[in-house]
């Protein structure tokens, strides 16, 4: 989990006491658990925890916002009431160990079927992350070819099992967020990039 020092993530640790926490602090060097900088939105805590718990990772680990509930603020939390402990208590954690990664989010709207079109005709000047894409995926995916269109459920909330992380080694990871340390893209359009990748890293396809 990524907050800002000035948020209360107390909910976690109270409504949530049986998952271990990682949250990171990314606007506070001095926070006992914290980014090196603030930048790339929660993808920046994401790939930090992976690559410094890569050895020792859980079996299943969420990775979440630190809002928990309400509207419109968690307006993408699909539960009840927008709460995400009401997510995570009713979390399939078979599911998330036979699949090997599940958003959260179910509704498809924003994000599916073609929310990234990286080779749009003609381009739309708004669609910054869009036009990010291909030199993101060159850097961090290689040779692999760039898919004409990406889609999933938005927002960068899901759960995913320690094999489906192993199914990638920790060089890879450490490249990603060396991408996001280094990118000029700015902290929305570089935390957006990883909104819809991260499904592709974690071994689904582009759609």
């Amino acid at each position: 989990m990524a907050k800002l020092n000035r948020e209360d993530t107390s909910w976690v640790h109270d409504h949530l006491p049986d998952w271990p926490t990682a949250i990171y602090t990314v606007d506070n060097p001095n926070a006992t658990v914290h980014t090196p900088i603030n930048k790339g939105r929660e993808a920046n805590a994401y790939l930090t925890y992976i690559v410094n718990n890569y050895d020792r990772l859980p079996d299943t680990i969420v990775f979440l916002h630190s809002h928990r509930n309400g509207y419109p603020k968690a307006w993408h939390n699909d539960a009840d009431e927008y709460d995400n402990v009401r997510s995570i208590r009713d979390l399939q954690i078979d599911f998330v160990q036979q699949q090997g990664y599940a958003n959260l989010r179910c509704i498809g709207i924003p994000g599916c079927p073609d929310e990234i079109q990286p080779f749009r005709d003609p381009p739309e000047e708004h669609r910054a992350s869009e036009h990010a894409l291909p030199e993101a995926w060159r850097y961090m995916f290689g040779k692999v070819d760039i898919p004409p269109v990406l889609g999933t459920a938005c927002c960068s909330q899901f759960a995913v099992s320690r094999k489906q992380i192993f199914a990638r080694p920790k060089s890879d990871y450490s490249r990603y967020l060396k991408w996001l340390m280094h990118t000029d893209l700015d902290d929305a359009v570089s935390g957006r990039v990883f909104e819809y990748l991260w499904h592709v890293i974690f071994g689904r396809d582009a759609v």
